[in-house]
């Protein structure tokens, strides 16, 4: 290593580093189109910009501001989306040139879109217009709580470019349902829907798939009784579906966590198969092709994708990595996909050439190392997690311990430096301070199999506890993490561990808490998601209320001790801010050192940059001070 390379890069920086999406290949393998989210430090946003890569260029080129882009069936064209007035449109641009052109003018803005197979038009799904009834309601009495308001469906519209001035025509319009995702069979002659009574994030239960007949209009519901996932995709001869389902039928997971497997449904016998039930992982499917199904799934801290065909599963990339955003041509032949390798961020792949040098941020910067590691819990169940050490690493001295816990559940950490899976806790700036860093893939992690997946099943916290300290104590008992000096922290469900963790035990210097569920009894009456809840503790608060007390950290609140810091949005509807309050109340009235930061106008994540530096300048302050012994005021931060 250069010697002269002395910092590690800074929260800013950090920041700075492109977030890249939307990773989109043009059927005849010439073109790759990608999304780079970047901050705009002055107008304190983030800005999305698409980037085409041609073939037989070094260099990708700049085209403008979008996200979602799509190439025509002729691979001449592309078409994206770009927010007009705070509404998404479908532009359309082609390569020799020419500014964008939109498409559509819809007042609710464009969800999602699709290219007509003949390259004639667009189908794209948006909100139906607010009735006359609830308008009438709303300017009587104002707006409404979300489990008051009218849930207005999304609709499935086509839109002929070739006639830009007609409307686009309404498909679903009639119809009382809510339409998730949709795939279009090749020959352009149906489309198959995934829908839901409404937008309610309860509906799940009430997922639905429908062939709508193009021609005639004609529905047909398809009998499926599956708890069904959230991608589906036409056979190459339009003879069959694909989709992700629960292995059991609906009704089960109404009470116990989801798994799923592929399933293909024959539109010409009715009858079901299941390719991979003996394959131990979710599959999503992303395209049927002519060669066959092109998947992605986790394998442990890896991310695959693969080709299914009647002779079995290939893998299609065989490095260790994470693959995200993968896109193939029709015919198979051509492959495009976003991929951060180990101890790398991520880059775009054309096959296997590298299109992009998003790691060039680190060729000046010291870089700290991720490797996987593992170790037994008090059950004997094995953990995986990814311990952060620093460059100049001794494996002889005891350092400063922070456990990193991720979200989810059904999620996982990575051996990669990737903001956009991380944008609150800077990991460089707290090896740099001279921390090393453990993030346990405790159970219920993705990516480990089923049984593992459903291992905290009515065992919230409790199981999860003994996952992360048995982690610390194993790199306690190596010596290369000292005990005096852990410190916990993480956001939603990874709040709701180190909450847990910090208040059932006095194992740790200092905890932050962020987005994080408190009490179970009253998040499940103010949640969006309750469903969630009723899937992992097996039952409501009504009916098992021991359940849901003994998995709740507020449960522990006498025995609390540890040096606290709150942070939380004030308009996250998933984890509602009351948690936090609660919280904050409960170590206040036990004296136990803590400070409580409501970020306004914070959903679940934040969207500004800015308030993602103040997040992660506190959080970085707040262990300085609390396990190194800094005197700098962490409020400084804020």
């Amino acid at each position: 290593m250069n010697s002269t390379i002395e910092n590690y890069p800074t929260i800013k920086e950090l920041l700075s580093l492109p977030t890249i999406s939307n990773t989109t290949i043009s059927e005849d393998g010439h073109y790759t189109a990608f999304v780079k989210q970047t901050p705009h430090w002055q107008d304190n946003i983030y800005r999305h910009h698409i980037w085409i890569y041609e073939k037989g260029r070094d260099q990708c080129s700049l085209i403008g501001g979008g996200t979602a882009p799509s190439w025509s069936p002729d691979s001449r064209q592309i078409a994206y989306l770009r927010s007009i007035d705070e509404k998404n449109q479908i532009f359309v641009q082609s390569l020799n040139g020419s500014v964008g052109v939109q498409v559509t003018n819809d007042r609710e803005g464009v969800s999602h879109f699709k290219w007509d197979p003949s390259g004639k038009g667009f189908y794209y799904v948006a909100q139906l217009e607010e009735s006359e009834v609830f308008k009438k309601r709303r300017e009587t009495y104002g707006d409404f709580h979300y489990r008051d308001k009218e849930y207005r469906n999304h609709c499935l519209y086509y839109k002929d470019i070739n006639h830009p001035s007609q409307k686009a025509r309404p498909l679903t319009d009639s119809q009382a349902f809510h339409i998730l995702e949709f795939d279009i069979s090749n020959d352009g002659k149906k489309i198959i829907l995934l829908t839901t009574p409404s937008p309610d994030p309860e509906d799940i239960f009430y997922r639905n798939l429908y062939i709508l007949h193009v021609e005639n209009g004609e529905l047909q519901q398809l009998k499926i009784d599956r708890l069904l996932g959230g991608s589906v995709c036409f056979s190459f001869d339009g003879t069959q579906i694909c989709y992700t389902a629960g292995i059991k039928e609906k009704d089960y997971y109404k009470t116990h966590i989801q798994d799923n497997t592929l399933e293909i449904y024959s539109l010409k016998t009715g009858e079901f198969t299941r390719p991979l039930i003996n394959f131990d992982s979710t599959v999503m499917p992303i395209r049927w092709t002519s060669k066959g199904i092109f998947i992605t799934w986790q394998e442990k801290t890896n991310y695959r994708i693969g080709l299914l065909s009647e002779s079995g599963l290939v893998l299609m990339d065989k490095e260790d990595g994470f693959v995200k955003d993968a896109s193939i041509s029709r015919d198979g032949n051509h492959l495009a996909y976003c991929k951060a390798k180990p101890n790398e961020t991520f880059e775009v792949y054309l096959n296997d050439q590298k299109l992009t040098e998003e790691n060039q941020i680190f060729k000046e910067k010291r870089k700290s190392h991720r490797q996987v590691i593992s170790w037994k819990s008090t059950d004997d169940l094995e953990i995986e997690g990814i311990l952060t050490t620093p460059a100049d690493f001794d494996p002889k001295k005891k350092y400063p311990l922070l456990v990193l816990i991720h979200g989810g559940p059904g999620w996982a950490s990575f051996p990669i430096h990737s903001g956009c899976f991380n944008e609150k806790y800077p990991v460089e700036p707290f090896v740099e301070k001279g921390f090393i860093v453990l993030e346990p893939n405790y159970r219920g992690s993705s990516g480990y199999g089923n049984a593992f997946l459903k291992a905290n099943y009515r065992n919230f916290g409790l199981g999860d506890y003994e996952d992360v300290i048995s982690g610390v104590d194993a790199l306690v008992e190596k010596g290369i993490a000292d005990k005096e000096r852990v410190g916990v922290m993480g956001w939603s469900q990874g709040g709701f561990i180190s909450a847990f963790c910090s208040i059932y035990s006095d194992r740790f210097k200092a905890a932050s808490v962020g987005g994080a569920i408190t009490n179970w009894r009253n998040h499940y009456v103010n949640t969006d998601i309750p469903y969630f809840i009723r899937m992992h503790l097996g039952d409501t608060p009504w009916n098992d209320p021991e359940v849901y007390a003994k998995t709740s950290p507020m449960n522990y609140i006498q025995s609390a001790c540890t040096p606290t810091l709150i942070q939380h949005g004030d308009m996250d509807a998933r984890v509602p801010v009351s948690n936090a309050y609660e919280l904050y109340q409960g170590l206040k009235d036990r004296d136990v050192e803590t400070e409580f930061v409501i970020f306004k106008g914070m959903a679940y994540s934040p969207d500004e940059p800015g308030m993602n530096v103040a997040i992660m300048k506190q959080n970085l302050m707040w262990f300085s001070h609390y396990i190194l012994g800094e005197s700098n005021d962490w409020r400084d931060s804020i």
